[in-house]
C-alpha cells in the first residue's frame, strides 16, 4: 500500500496533514468557541498564530484543534487544490 501523505500550509511555516483534516470553520461562531473551550480543557487544542488573531479553527481527525490566522477560504482553497 503506497499512501502518499500531504501536508496543508496553515502559516508560519506551520503545516498539517491534508487527509486528516474534517473541517475549517471560523471562530466567531457559538459552535467554534465550545469547541475552542472544549479541546483547551482536555488538552487537545494547539495555538499555530504566533500570537496573531484567530481566523481559522481546522479540526483534525484525532479531536485535536488548531488555532490558525489564515483565513478559512485560504485553508479550504489550498485542501480542494490539494485533492485534485
Amino acid at each position: 500500500m503506497n499512501m502518499k501523505t500531504s501536508l496543508i500550509n496553515i502559516g508560519f511555516g506551520n503545516a498539517v496533514v491534508a487527509e486528516r483534516v474534517v473541517a475549517v470553520i471560523t471562530p466567531q461562531s457559538a459552535s467554534g468557541k465550545r469547541i475552542r473551550e472544549d479541546a483547551k480543557d482536555n488538552n487537545l487544542l494547539i495555538d499555530a498564530t504566533h500570537g496573531r488573531k484567530t481566523r481559522a479553527i481546522i479540526i483534525m481527525d484525532s479531536n485535536h484543534i488548531i488555532l490558525s490566522a489564515m483565513q478559512p477560504e485560504t485553508l479550504a482553497n489550498r485542501l480542494t487544490n490539494n485533492a485534485e
